[in-house]
């Protein structure tokens, strides 16, 4: 009867503890890891689009600079097109003053040239008053220069000076006269090549004028991207801060579950006690008894057991018994604690490997691998934190003073590197 009596009461004592904890979690741990699963892929398209908009920023910005280039090197062309129209404007006005010019030494040769002539009537009418009729009246009625000197050949006494005169005249006139047919050819040339630049001008600024507003389109364009950009970070941060709660939840169910465990098997060992008490004197009953305090004695921090193997999975095997231990800032220590840089140097100082100090230095250990070849062992690099990867997206870490070592997910922000020293 007492012996039915004692394990009755382990019973009752070993399913009030177990009933509480079993209800305690609203969600099973499976349901929480399905639904960080579905939320890291959810993060994982998000990047992904975020990145691909950060790369579209890029190329729609250096685009935009070449065109901007195109747009200045337009500007310092249509300068030197501005400048040569300025200049040939002013050669055609300085042309057209010399034009003037000839035209006044035109004139004034031919104003000579006629006062000459009719200067030389006077003198061959004076010299042949009484000479033969016909010669008077060929030299009378002479219309040009050219018919009076052929007709000067007859006469002897025609004075020098006249002719020289003469001749002085016709060449002045027909010198200015060769001058202002170049100086209308020149300024002909001269229109001609400022039509050309101003078309040249007016196709600049037509060019220009497009280029600009494909530069406006591009503004547009940079401004929708920007935006969409700004949006992914925004979905990234809240994915990340969901993906942290998921990551409390879990670790209050695993927490609950080693709860669970060592309490049914605190009252396991209870029912044993109880049993073996109801079938044994009561001199071992009260030694079972002591021996049952004794049972209750508690553990301190986990110790530092001697590294074996020497793989990547090893190394990931062997940091895991840390979890638990505290974060201590600047800390190497993995009982006593350490920071992040400081539990992966220490963890790899077991095996052998000396790595650096700080987390900025461990990103050029080793070599460096893609994420998606991540094995356990390697070195997960973030900004201002690291890691050890164990594989299946998981990491063990040195993450806060709150928290100290524990289990975690790779993903739970923005990876820089992966680094991997062994193997």
């Amino acid at each position: 009867m007492r012996k039915k009596i004692g394990l009755m009461a382990a019973l009752i004592c070993f399913m009030a503890v177990a009933q509480p904890l079993t209800a305690l979690a609203e969600r099973t741990r499976e349901e929480v890891q399905r639904e960080q699963e579905r939320m890291r892929q959810e993060q994982k398209d998000t990047q992904r689009q975020y990145q691909e908009a950060e790369g579209e920023l890029d190329a729609l910005n250096e685009e935009q600079e070449e065109l901007e280039g195109q747009i200045d090197e337009l500007n310092e062309q249509l300068i030197s097109v501005l400048a040569s129209i300025a200049l040939m404007e002013e050669q055609i006005a300085d042309t057209e003053v010399q034009i003037e010019k000839a035209q006044e030494d035109y004139d004034a040769a031919k104003e000579q040239e006629d006062a000459q002539f009719q200067a030389m009537k006077r003198r061959i009418r004076y010299l042949y008053m009484k000479g033969e009729a016909g010669v008077l009246e060929t030299f009378l009625t002479a219309t040009d220069w050219s018919a009076m000197l052929n007709q000067a050949n007859y006469v002897e006494k025609l004075h020098e000076y006249d002719r020289k005169m003469l001749n002085r005249y016709i060449a002045i006139k027909e010198e200015v006269a060769v001058k202002q047919n170049a100086l209308e050819d020149k300024k002909s040339e001269l229109e001609e090549e400022k039509y050309e630049i101003e078309e040249e001008k007016a196709y600049m600024q037509e060019t220009m004028e497009e280029l600009r507003k494909i530069s406006a389109d591009y503004d547009t364009q940079i401004a929708r991207v920007r935006q969409e950009a700004a949006v992914y970070k925004a979905q990234i941060k809240q994915q990340n801060a969901a993906l942290a709660k998921l990551e409390e939840e879990e670790n209050a169910i695993i927490r609950a579950e080693e709860e669970r465990r060592k309490r049914e098997e605190e009252a396991r060992k209870a029912a044993e006690a109880a049993r073996k008490a109801s079938q044994s004197t009561e001199s071992s009953s009260s030694a079972s008894s002591s021996s049952g305090g004794n049972s209750s004695s508690g553990g301190g921090l986990k110790t530092v057991p001697p590294a074996t193997g020497s793989s990547g999975a090893d190394i990931a095997q062997y940091a895991c018994q840390f979890v638990g231990n505290p974060y201590v800032a600047g800390g190497t220590s993995l009982t006593d604690g350490a920071d992040c840089s400081g539990f992966v140097m220490a963890v790899y100082k077991q095996y052998g490997y000396s790595l650096p100090r700080n987390s900025t230095a461990l990103r050029t250990v080793g070599r460096e691998v893609s994420y998606e070849e991540a094995q356990a062992g390697d070195i997960i690099c973030y900004a201002g934190h690291v890691a050890i990867y164990l594989g299946g997206g998981r990491i063990v870490h040195a993450s806060t003073q709150r928290t100290g070592i524990k289990y975690g997910y790779a993903n739970y922000k923005p990876i820089i590197t992966v680094r991997r020293v062994v193997g």
